[in-house]
């Protein structure tokens, strides 16, 4: 049944009024936010910056969709996510829809039903905006811009390696400073966690405060439970196992259980191919990272920058997700935080350039000069608006200056020959004037490729 707009009780009059009166609240819902141009253009080439690494890479795009059905999503989340997905009735099946909130768990569903008997590995990459709910006084975004990539079939190091790789040459490619890449290995933490036999709330409370690297914590907890003394080593070490590379060597002196010594040794296979990346400088090693114990079943990581306390992309292996769905295989990638990614250029002054080129003014009543002109810059690379608005000279270069646009190309009523036509360019930052010719207004405006 089609609803039109009438049949919506909504007094188009009383808004009006109201908004006039400045009375309407045009605000928006707390943790979203409207993105004017520069932001925009900067969110956008960050998207499409991570999709053409991705695709150098080899990785082929998918676009899932905006709605799930909410029990059919939820198998591929975990519990954290799930509270924090946004629900609603779907009055057509009479159904749970949810807006995802992340969107791994769509390629994971994708993969083991639409993409069933294809050949291992598949090599896909995404972009798109996800929802969450977020604590009403955190300050958090509840829309989250996401782009990243999933490799699923591939259980190995190089597997793992090639992932941070690709986030390491994504955040080269951004001109980052000083970026450092977390290394982490959730088996490695649960080895030690099973290994000391500790469950329900004492295995909690451990848990939580190694995530906290709070090494007294640990100390203190550990009088209250008992464990073997080997356990207890372990698990007072765990807090303070971050650092370089030498971090590894530490642990592989002081850990003995054999599921934590498997892990030990898959994250030192990851680093030595990492070196022949030419990767090492910029990784640190925490080997009590805690985070995705959960969901993550190997090698973790996360990107930051100094004076940004934001994750800009984080990834892992996660081989249990696509058996949710029926189909059994190994799985890794990353996905990256444009928002956060956008700070830490802002933060850095690292902005891209979001001036458009030029705007076209034409002094007389013939278009087709001006029309003529802008489509070839137009095909040569360039950003090309035609001021339609009819205004004097002044107004229209005002307008470029306050609109972000280099320069006015002015069309003078002119009655000479192609040939000899002249053009007036003025630049919008000074105001300076250049008087060309047709040939020497091609020779300016070179093809950009």
């Amino acid at each position: 049944m089609w609803h039109t707009f009438d049949s919506f009780s909504f007094d188009t009059a009383k808004w009006r009024t109201a908004l006039n009166n400045h009375h309407f609240d045009t605000g928006l819902p707390r943790g979203v936010a409207d993105y004017l141009p520069t932001r925009a253009a900067m969110l956008s080439f960050l998207e499409q910056q991570t999709l053409k690494v991705a695709s150098a890479w080899g990785f082929q795009r998918f676009i899932p969709p905006a709605l799930e059905f909410e029990d059919v999503l939820a198998i591929g989340m975990g519990e954290g996510l799930r509270k924090r997905t946004f629900r609603f009735d779907d009055w057509q099946s009479g159904r749970l829809l949810a807006i995802p909130p992340d969107i791994t768990p769509q390629i994971a569903r994708i993969v083991a039903t639409r993409m069933k008997g294809q050949p291992l590995p598949h090599r896909i990459s995404y972009a798109g905006r996800v929802l969450r709910h977020s604590e009403l006084q955190s300050g958090r975004s509840r829309e989250i811009m996401q782009a990243g990539v999933e490799l699923i079939g591939l259980d190995s190091p190089e597997a793992d390696a090639e992932m941070v790789a690709m986030a390491v040459e994504l955040m080269q490619s951004l001109r980052l400073r000083d970026f450092k890449v977390d290394l982490g290995q959730v088996a490695f933490c649960q080895g030690i966690f099973d290994e000391s036999g500790l469950t329900g709330e004492p295995l909690g409370l451990v848990r939580e405060a190694v995530a906290l690297k709070d090494a007294s914590a640990v100390d203190s907890l550990l009088k209250r439970f008992t464990v073997s003394e080997q356990s207890r080593k372990e698990l007072q070490m765990l807090p303070r196992l971050f650092g370089g590379c030498e971090v590894l060597d530490e642990a592989g002196r002081m850990v003995k259980n054999p599921r934590s010594l498997t892990a030990l040794q898959n994250i030192n296979e990851v680093v030595t191919i990492l070196k022949l990346h030419g990767i090492e400088d910029c990784l640190t090693i925490d080997l009590g990272e805690t985070r995705g114990l959960d969901y993550h079943t190997g090698l973790t990581f996360e990107g930051f920058i100094p004076g940004l306390g934001e994750i800009l992309f984080s990834g892992g292996r996660y081989d249990s997700l696509t058996a949710r769905y029926g189909f059994d295989s190994p799985a890794t990638g990353f996905t990256c935080n444009l928002l956060n990614l956008m700070q830490a250029l802002e933060l850095q002054g690292n902005m891209m350039d979001e001036h458009r080129d030029l705007l076209v003014f034409e002094a007389s009543d013939d278009k087709s000069e001006a029309l003529k002109i802008s489509r070839k810059l137009r095909g040569l690379g360039y950003s090309v608006a035609r001021d339609i608005i009819r205004r004097d000279l002044d107004a229209s270069l005002s307008y470029a200056m306050q609109s972000g646009i280099r320069a006015l190309l002015v069309i003078e009523d002119d009655d000479s020959s192609d040939d000899n036509r002249k053009y007036r360019l003025i630049h919008t930052k000074d105001k300076k004037e250049q008087i060309l010719s047709r040939t020497q207004l091609w020779e300016l405006f070179t093809n950009r490729g």
